[in-house]
């Protein structure tokens, strides 16, 4: 067993990472796999929609495992992983990562310091998720580096192509620089208002503007009121409401997952032969 590390990457904040992450994340562990979800975001959105609502103060965190690989210091197995009831693991974050994005500009090989010690856990999962935060600054480059691939989720409101733009040249960059084998999994419509033909509109008009180069997923995430009152409760849709459209949406989002990893592991025992 071997992770594919996954970042939900967007320097936009409030398009759904963090709900994305985590309901991928427990979608994926429904159909028996073993998932690991790392928060990358000092303010712990992450952490905190899994039920840790105050996470300065969890004492071992994203930072700490981090700090530990800088500093050449033997990492535990599990150290500060907890395990959530709905059978995914979880890597807090709190505000000392924001502390590491400082350490982090001095460091060797600074942009590989996450990679470093996701490679000393990937045996133990079939799936990594990584919660990046709403910048492209080091901890972002952090999270690229050891991703295998890249989801975006995108906002149907107004069309983000300036911040897509700069997000596909960040992610150019890393991949020439120092990891070559990244690939973009797909651009998510996250929040779409399916009343509206605006929302339509922006769907077709990302698929042409994109879709050449790009996937955009066949699946689009529907704006909920419900989907907006699950972070407070430290539980994914698929536990505060299974029959609804966003749970919908994201069991669907886990199958078109799972179905380009089948293809990928396809495409590399082809390969290897």
């Amino acid at each position: 067993m071997n992770a594919k590390v996954i970042a939900i990457a967007n320097q936009k904040g409030g398009v759904g990472k963090t709900t994305t992450c985590a309901n991928l994340g427990i979608g994926l562990a429904q159909e028996g796999k073993k998932v690991l979800l790392a928060d990358c975001d000092p303010q712990g959105s992450l952490s905190i929609s899994l039920g840790y609502s105050q996470p300065d103060t969890l004492s071992t965190t994203l930072a700490t495992v981090m700090g530990k690989v800088i500093m050449d210091i033997p990492i535990e197995n599990k150290e500060g992983i907890l395990r959530h009831e709905e059978n995914v693991d979880l890597l807090p974050a709190n505000i000392e990562l924001s502390g590491m994005e400082v350490s982090l500009v001095n460091a060797m090989s600074r942009e590989t310091v996450l990679k470093q010690y996701l490679d000393t856990v990937r045996k133990q999962y079939d799936f990594i998720l990584l919660d990046c935060m709403p910048s492209l600054g080091m901890l972002t480059v952090n999270a690229l580096a050891s991703a295998d691939s890249v989801i975006i989720p995108v906002q149907a409101q107004y069309l983000p192509v300036k911040g897509l733009e700069q997000l596909l040249q960040t992610i150019g960059k890393v991949r020439k620089q120092i990891n070559p084998q990244l690939k973009i999994d797909g651009i998510l419509l996250t929040m779409v208002d399916n009343r509206t033909n605006f929302a339509k509109e922006i769907s077709s008009l990302l698929r042409e503007t994109y879709g050449g180069s790009i996937k955009v997923f066949a699946t689009d995430i529907p704006h909920s009121v419900r989907a907006a009152e699950i972070s407070a409760e430290g539980k994914s849709i698929f536990a505060h409401d299974p029959k609804g459209k966003v749970a919908e949406g994201y069991i669907n989002l886990t199958k078109e997952v799972l179905k380009i990893e089948k293809l990928r592991q396809k495409h590399k025992a082809g390969i290897s032969r």
